[in-house]
């Protein structure tokens, strides 16, 4: 099924299946599951989540096949969690790391992303305070800002954003405020829909945002 909303395409399906049927994009910037089974006591055991629903979404690494993928449809890709891929992954120079300014915690006091850039690896300091701030819709989503952050890592900066695990649309919702186009793929139905409902709120935002600004006029300088 694809659902067209603004700048955003949305796929609900399997990526393996609707990535061959996209052409190549400007970047594909991606959270896939680390396949360390988080919904079960093992999985938060080590990661400190909790509350995971019975989907077994996150039971085991996506194919090797996904990542060849990436590859071959990003001009620039990021991989948020490519600590966990890196027997999938080149070497790379290019990480980009986000700090949640509090050590010691139950969750990871940072998490790493694997980029197909050759350039200097980047950090961004966002407190799990201001992260709670974005209402939680996936137990691993990203803050709107981090994902933000993340496009701006990208050089030359892209104009199509591709994410084949889209989860609850942060990354989208990310591009559209930033005036991009998105294409996100999603194969949980429970997902696909929160993600069409955020990136629709988001669009409805931004609309209003521009609407109300004040339209700037030029004074005859004689």
């Amino acid at each position: 099924m694809k659902v067209e909303i603004g700048n955003a395409t949305l796929y609900l399906g399997d990526c393996l299946e609707v990535l061959p049927l996209i052409d190549k994009v400007d970047a594909v910037i991606t959270d896939p599951p680390y396949g360390i089974n988080a919904e079960s006591a093992g999985g938060r055991g080590m990661s400190g989540w909790n509350n995971f629903e019975k989907l077994h979404w996150d039971k085991v690494r996506p194919e090797k096949a996904t990542f060849d993928l990436f590859l071959q449809k990003g001009k620039i890709v990021v991989v948020w969690g490519g600590n966990y891929f890196t027997d999938w992954l080149p070497p790379s120079m290019g990480w980009l790391s986000w700090d949640k300014c509090q050590d010691g915690f139950s969750l990871a006091d940072f998490e790493l992303a694997w980029t197909n850039q050759h350039k200097a690896a980047r950090r961004i300091n966002y407190s799990r305070a201001m992260a709670l701030k974005d209402v939680k819709e996936h137990p691993t989503q990203k803050p709107i800002a981090v994902m933000k952050w993340c496009i701006e890592q990208c050089k030359p900066s892209p104009k199509i954003i591709l994410d084949p695990f889209m989860g609850s649309g942060t990354t989208g919702i990310a591009a559209l405020q930033m005036g991009r186009q998105f294409i996100g793929i999603e194969r949980e139905q429970k997902y696909f829909d929160i993600a069409c409902k955020r990136i629709e709120q988001a669009i409805a935002q931004t609309q209003l945002f521009a609407h109300e600004q004040p339209k700037q006029t030029q004074e005859a300088m004689f």
